[in-house]
């Protein structure tokens, strides 16, 4: 690990002016490249206490041995130049957009004498146009063969149309229509020219034009009663329209724009494309990029425009960029996009209307992107095979830990206060054994008592359990307080059944053999079923726990396991602000590689986990609103309940009435009517609401839900549901 200080320039040696540098390794290849208007401050940046620097960049710095710069004039030369550096020496340290697939797009040779319509992958060439591109060939191929009807272009290879040029006799498609058979002949290469280029406009999105030319066609030929001309000219019209509701017009002013959207975590970040032409989606296309730099979501975005249009000019690049965050400075970049078209380029975010409603739908397009690639890497047996010995040997286990259970609290501002259980067998999510738990033991806001009581309940249900079927040996007297059994308990411990509603299932704790084990291997054995043949709770035991969580988290639920007498159960915890691993009585963390397997599960699991809480908690709390002392009058339905709301129009009006008045309601009768009056008789009205927007308090009659005691309301939350969101944990 080299030390910065050692190969840091001399004061005054680094020039105030913009520029591009470099960071090497001690073998001089490039780690990095960065740009700055100002060299000499963005560069002492780098040289100052370690401790100050975000960890990749520490991690940058340290690896490098030298560093150097290049002066330039203008931060659109530096922008330029740094796209080049990035492209030829690949830095391990900078972003990097990978596709996850070749995209194909519709290509037009308009450089050949003969230009050719096809499908083409990889590099662009010079002299061919293109559009697109597409998620699958297939639909490039649909799209061609509807417009060969009006714009019959060579579509075959050298080879074919040489051979057709010998024999003097075209292919298929020039017998059928589909092509004017230039290799014979049929059409001059101008003409031929002419109509290649008729099909690039229509591409475009240039589609009115031609569309009335076939009409007014259409209609000369009908006045003319040439029926025959008239009907091909019909059907051509047919064709385009067909080819033009393949791609559904998303912005009604024919815009010309590309949409950029990001979707990232602190390891990764998927970018997704939308190329909008004449109104029309023309091609999407997405990269996901490891986020290998401390880095913002607009140098993502300055990253993915470098993608998109280094190579690019005139038309590919549109008049319109939109994206979710603008670069930092934003007008180099918006004028090395103008310099690329030719003309005026605007960068901006967009603020309402159509075009924001459709960077929604990007935006849920990358996310779904990102979360398919973490799917991808999870789902491969090789990946999740290495990721749990990769977790093995971080955190020092005899073995690989093939049950991993992971522990997460959640509560808004100390209210609500549940915690989640989810469960990983093989590196996969076993949904069938998930727990929710209500927190009991105390009230308020204590994530670290929390955890506590919540892996003291769930072991010493283990526990029970093991006692049970005879493999406790040390005779201790568990009691069954903490054991769920109907009711409310059992709802609150209890498990969620699959999504088919299947019972859970276990299986025995695997002890030996490879890092995966096999379906056998987990399947139900007799010592994990009560009499009834369900399967027990709580007796199947992990190899690991985790904790979201820090070191008070790890530790809280070390001594819960100890204070049970548990010493076989490994335990750790996954701090989200840095992704670091904490293990029990350790003063350090333990630091997985950014491009872990074992990290990429440890996080899968860990979000699961909060997934998994923070429903269970905003299901809660959307219960307590919508409770009312009308609940708790036996016999009363969800029907009646609400004849007597609409009757009376507030609960603070039912509780003034009398019983011969509520009798007056449909469907309740004098028996019904005693025991709604002794109901609210009984239930403390709820303090009054108050609107914090205005001050106002806000009265039952005006709406505001009264709730009994037990239950008690909360006024109106002051903020943005943003904000309130934010204060959930």
């Amino acid at each position: 690990m080299a030390d910065p200080s050692s190969y840091r320039p001399r004061p005054g040696e680094i020039p105030d002016s913009p520029g591009v540098y470099r960071f090497r390794d001690e073998h001089r290849r490039v780690i990095y490249v960065g740009k700055a208007k100002s060299l000499r401050q963005r560069l002492a940046n780098y040289f100052q206490d370690l401790a100050n620097l975000h960890p990749r960049t520490r991690t940058m710095v340290t690896t490098a041995a030298s560093v150097e710069w290049t002066v330039v004039s203008t931060e659109v030369e530096a922008l330029q130049l740094e796209y080049s550096w990035i492209k030829e020496y690949d830095p391990r340290f900078n972003v990097k957009y990978r596709d996850d697939k070749s995209y194909p797009y519709l290509a037009v040779t308009m450089n050949e004498e003969f230009p050719r319509v096809q499908v083409m992958r990889g590099q662009k060439k010079k002299g061919v146009r293109y559009f697109g591109p597409y998620g699958h060939a297939w639909a490039i191929r649909d799209t061609v063969d509807l417009l060969l009807r009006v714009f019959p272009v060579r579509t075959c290879s050298a080879g074919v149309f040489k051979n057709a040029a010998r024999t003097g006799r075209p292919c298929l498609l020039g017998y059928i229509g589909k092509c004017s058979a230039p290799c014979v002949g049929r059409i001059t290469p101008d003409d031929h020219w002419d109509l290649a280029d008729e099909f690039c406009d229509f591409m475009a999105g240039r589609t009115g034009t031609y569309l009335r030319r076939l009409e007014r066609q259409m209609a000369e030929a009908a006045e003319e009663m040439e029926y025959e001309r008239a009907a091909r000219l019909r059907d051509d019209i047919g064709a385009l329209k067909k080819a033009m509701e393949k791609s559904a017009v998303v912005l009604a002013d024919a815009t010309d724009a590309d949409l950029i959207a990001v979707a990232e975590d602190e390891l990764e970040a998927a970018v997704q494309i939308f190329h909008v032409r004449g109104g029309r989606v023309r091609g999407q296309r997405g990269w996901v990029t490891d986020k290998v730099e401390e880095i913002t979501t607009g140098a993502l975005v300055e990253h993915a425009l470098q993608q998109l249009y280094g190579e690019e000019s005139g038309d590919a690049v549109p008049k319109e960029v939109l994206v979710p965050a603008l670069p930092d400075p934003v007008e180099p970049v918006q004028q090395w996009l103008t310099e690329r078209r030719g003309s005026g380029v605007s960068l901006r975010i967009p603020q309402r209307g159509d075009k924001k409603a459709l960077m929604e739908t990007v935006q849920r397009n990358a996310q779904q992107a990102l979360v398919l690639h973490k799917t991808k890497r999870a789902s491969d047996l090789t990946t999740r095979s290495r990721a749990l010995e990769e977790i093995a040997e971080a955190l020092d286990l005899d073995s690989a830990p093939l049950r991993i259970e992971c522990y997460d609290i959640s509560h808004l501002q100390g209210d609500d206060v549940v915690a989640s259980m989810v469960v990983f067998e093989d590196g996969l999510a076993r949904k069938s054994e998930y727990r929710r738990f209500q927190i009991k033991g105390f009230e308020g806001q204590d994530d670290v008592r929390s955890m506590h009581e919540v892996i003291t309940r769930r072991f010493r249900r283990y526990l029970a359990e093991k006692e049970k079927t005879g493999e406790w040996a040390d005779g201790e007297d568990l009691t069954d307080g903490d054991r769920p059994t109907t009711g409310a308990d059992a709802m609150e411990d209890g498990a969620d059944t699959t999504e088919n509603g299947a019972a859970p299932t276990h299986g025995p704790a695997p002890t030996h053999g490879p890092a995966l084990a096999d379906e056998s291997a987990l399947t139900d054995g007799p010592a994990l079923k009560d009499d009834d043949g369900r399967p027990k709770r709580f007796a199947y035991p992990p190899q690991l726990v985790v904790v979201d969580g820090g070191q008070p988290q790890v530790a809280a639920a070390q001594r819960a396991l100890d204070d049970l007498g548990i010493d076989d159960i490994a335990v750790c915890g996954l701090a989200k602000r840095l992704e670091e691993v904490w293990l029990p009585r350790e003063d350090d963390p333990v630091v997985l590689p950014r491009t872990s397997e074992g990290l990429y599960l440890l996080q899968r699991v860990r979000d699961e986990a909060h997934r998994f809480a923070i429903t269970y908690q905003r299901a809660k709390r959307a219960k307590r609103f919508r409770s009312s002392p009308l609940d708790d009058v036996p016999g009363l339905g969800e029907t009646r309940k609400q004849a007597l709301i609409k009757h009376f129009g507030s609960v603070k009006k039912l509780r003034s009435a009398t019983i011969d008045q509520i009798c007056e309601v449909s469907g309740i009768g004098r028996k019904t009517a005693e025991t709604v009056a002794v109901a609210l008789a009984g239930a403390t009205p709820a303090a009054p609401a108050v609107n914090t927007a205005t001050g106002e308090i806000m009265d039952d009659d005006d709406g505001a839900p009264e709730t009994t005691a037990d239950a008690p309301g909360e006024p109106v939350s002051a903020g943005t549901p943003d904000e309130r969101r934010g204060q959930e944990r």
